[in-house]
Formats: structure tokens, sequence, C-alpha cells
């Protein structure tokens, strides 16, 4: 990353300090065993960060954080300590670390994680999303736009297709803390979503298409589980996007000035 103010882990602080309403309020609700999940994916991925300094001289993020606190928050209940163990190191590792820190990565490690111990495990029951958390996800996203992290063009593209599903009688009553939460923690990754301007559209619009599909016909999914299960198929589309996206410009480009 370069030199200067907006480097990597300016970023990541920034997404830090923007999620503080959300983790602040999930831990208010969570308690003491929301704390000790926190603390344990803290370590595990902070471990993963110190080995990756130590053998590639790669220096570890602040991104660590963000990336536990989803996971706190959102990976399956009754897993036991070893598969949560082997999971948090499998998306950490593969999904970030390996391509060369937060910054460099195609997906977000927690949604990579969460779909890795869902597809693992899937009687493990996923997590209940209260209300109080869904709207603490309100201020989140406002302070992530207001201070340039998150995309409004995601968030609109998403706000409008989930209007198009109410519209036409899709019931989303049950999963909206759950789209709230992931649209912050996993669709909305400064790094792992779409960077142009349609591609951002395309891709807010992508997830919240996903979501009502699921909830339409994927009856016996959980809320968080229809979430990351479309958080991860909307960032894997992300460079697709773009790429249309730019072809599209190129070609617009080429009939205007031949």
């Amino acid at each position: 990353m370069i030199r200067g103010l907006w480097d990597r882990e300016t970023v990541a602080i920034l997404f830090l300090v923007a999620l503080l309403p959300l983790a602040a309020t999930w831990l208010s609700h969570a308690g003491w065993a929301g704390a000790i999940r926190l603390l344990f994916f803290l370590l595990v991925a902070g471990i993963w960060h110190l080995v990756f300094m130590l053998a590639r001289a790669q220096p570890p993020s602040f991104a660590g954080a963000i990336t536990a606190l989803a996971l706190a928050m959102l990976v399956p209940g009754d897993l036991g300590v070893v598969p949560t163990l082997l999971g948090t190191s499998f998306g950490v590792v593969i999904a970030e670390l390996a391509f060369g820190g937060w910054g460099r990565n195609v997906l977000n490690p927690a949604t990579v994680t969460l779909a890795f111990l869902g597809f693992g495990f899937p009687a493990a029951p996923w997590p209940d999303m209260i209300v109080p958390v869904g709207w603490a996800a309100v201020p989140v996203a406002v302070i992530g736009v207001f201070i340039g992290i998150l995309s409004l063009r995601i968030l609109t593209g998403a706000g409008l297709t989930f209007g198009i599903g109410m519209a036409l009688g899709l019931d989303l009553a049950d999963v909206w803390t759950a789209v709230a939460v992931g649209l912050v923690l996993l669709v909305c990754d400064p790094v792992a979503s779409a960077s142009t301007q349609l591609g951002r559209w395309l891709n807010g619009a992508l997830f919240g298409a996903l979501v009502a599909l699921f909830v339409a016909h994927w009856t016996e999914a959980a809320p968080v589980q229809i979430v990351v299960s479309a958080a991860l198929i909307a960032s894997l589309a992300a460079p697709l996007l773009d790429e249309a996206a730019i072809a599209l410009w190129l070609a617009r480009r080429r009939r205007r000035l031949g």
C-alpha cells in the first residue's frame, strides 16, 4: 500500500471506528460469553498475523480485529474449539494472508471462514441477530459512508433490490437484522467488494437479489446462513462486475471518440 495518510492501516482503523456502535451493542447483549468469543478470534487472527510477519516479513494489520468481530458475531454455535480454530485459520490464511495481507485479498476472510464452517458443519446452529444489533448497523453505515470507507452505491443497490422484492410481496421481516449486519461487515468490505461505480451498484443489487432468492426458495436456511451465502457469491462476482463495468465504459468511449 502507498505511504501517507491513506494507507492500508488508516482504512482498517477507520473501519474499526465505524464498527464501534455495532460492536458495543452486540457486546452489551452477548455479555461475557460474547467477549470471550471475540477474544478467542482476536487471538487466532493475531497469531496468524504474527506467523506471517515472522515468516514473510508481512506486517500485521488492524483488519484482523474486523475479521474477529465478524466471526464472533456470526460464526455457527456449538462447533467446539478445534473446528472453530481450523475454520478460522483456513479463512484468515487462505483468503487473506496468503495473498499478502488485507488490501491485496480477493475475498473477505470472515465470509470465507463462515462459508467454510457452514458447508462443513451444516447441522450447526447459526446465531440469531436481535433487533437492537440490526439497528446498530445503521450508524455504522452512516459513519462508514461519511468517512469514505463503505460504499453508498452498494448499500443503495441492495436497498433498491429489497424494495422491489417487498413490493412484489417478499417478506424480509425475519432476515433484515442479519442483512443489515452482513452488509456492513461482509458485503461492503472496501477491499473485497467491487471498485468501479457501476460495479458497486451491481454488487449491491446482486447481493439483494440473492438474499431475496434464498428467502423465497431456501426455506430451511437460517437468516445468517442466507446472508453469508449471498455475501460469498456477491464477493466472488465482484471482479466480474468490475470487468463488465470497465468493458462497458471502453465501448462507450470507443463509440464517442471513434
